[in-house]
């Protein structure tokens, strides 16, 4: 299922903090049986990239191999106050081939494209090509 998302960021000159104030994503997804619980499904999955792509990270234990942050107060996620404005469309045009309604799955495959989208508009901000996830103030210095 293609889609595409277009991110706009904004850079803060002196602390290099990254923030998403717009994000634009069309999907392609079949029929769209559904429209509010598919736009729901998108927005999850934009939410989803951005909190990959500016704040979730794995911490390991070098010494033992256990998980540092293994519950939600220690493992930070994208917030209310992370994410702006998300458009949402969706190119509602059956696929016959895949069952005989024309739809075709919409999940998590909706925040596939959103932390490259981040990852490109942070190179268009700031001339750095940051290539690992979460993207951090000291990738950009």
């Amino acid at each position: 299922m293609p889609d595409a998302d277009d991110v706009e960021v904004r850079v803060e000159p002196r602390t290099r903090r990254i923030r998403v104030p717009r994000v634009v994503s069309v999907v392609d997804c079949g029929r769209v049986v559904s429209p509010r619980t598919a736009e729901s499904q998108v927005r999850g999955g934009v939410i989803w990239g951005i909190s990959a792509a500016l704040r979730e990270e794995t911490e390991v234990d070098p010494r033992y191999g256990g998980w540092l942050n293994n519950d939600l107060a220690d493992y930070v996620l994208a917030v209310n106050a992370d994410i702006g404005d998300i458009e949402v469309a969706m190119i509602d045009e059956p696929d016959p081939l895949i069952n005989a309604i024309g739809a075709k799955g919409l999940g998590e495959v909706a925040m596939v494209g959103v932390a490259g989208a981040v990852a490109n508009a942070v190179f268009h901000a700031t001339g750095v090509r940051v290539r690992k996830m979460p993207m951090r103030i000291e990738d950009l210095l």
